[in-house]
């Protein structure tokens, strides 16, 4: 179990699963880089970061909810959690995570396991399963059904810890090109052409030394 001063950004997994040196960039070295797909990214989500909710009585809708597991060490916000009258009835209410995104369905795990954590959170504070939730894509404008099993849980808690492990240490993960880095919005600052295993600081400050 993590204690509070322990917990990192929840939002970082699909950053560790799309590329472990970009995570870095973003939560080791405190950098931040933005390009067309990041700021419709950034625009969808402020709209459901407003917080607030809506819903009838089979369900409430709730924005922007804070969230922490202290079992992965995360803590977060969830873009929107349903939450479904129970089939018995009375004040208890099901939760259901559901996440948006802009584009359209990833070919790697990054989007299930952000989902993923999210349910995990939920669960510590409602101390009920969370079966499954939903990821929303702005391309498709479809919903896509993703089921909480072991498989998935079990990779989460894998990022999760590597993260931690990553953040712990302060090191950058060395530079690898692949087709993936020409749309990635740190692609300039990564410059994973250049650099290989030096940290980004340390080319800044090189490059500095040298003007």
């Amino acid at each position: 179990m993590y204690s509070d001063d322990e917990l990192l950004p929840l939002s970082a997994l699909q950053h560790m699963l799309f590329c472990p040196r970009q995570c870095a960039l973003i939560h080791v070295e405190k950098l931040w880089e933005e390009n067309r797909f990041t700021a419709e990214g950034r625009i969808m989500h402020e709209r459901v970061d407003r917080g607030g909710g809506r819903g009838d009585a089979g369900c409430r809708v709730v924005y922007a909810m804070v969230l922490k597991s202290k079992q992965l060490g995360l803590i977060g916000k969830a873009d929107a959690v349903e939450l479904h009258e129970s089939v018995q009835g009375g004040d208890v209410r099901l939760p259901y995570p559901v996440e948006y995104k802009r584009g359209k369905p990833k070919k790697d795990a990054s989007d299930e396991v952000q989902l993923c954590a999210q349910a995990i959170c939920l669960e510590e504070a409602y101390g009920m399963d969370i079966d499954e939730g939903s990821l929303f894509y702005g391309k498709t404008r479809r919903r896509k059904v993703v089921r909480f099993d072991s498989e998935l849980r079990a990779l989460t808690a894998e990022v999760a810890e590597s993260f931690h492990r990553m953040v712990q240490k302060g090191v950058t993960p060395e530079a690898e090109y692949t087709k993936k880095c020409d749309a990635c919005s740190f692609v300039d600052l990564c410059m994973p052409k250049v650099l290989g295993r030096r940290s980004v600081a340390e080319y800044l400050k090189e490059v500095a030394g040298k003007s």
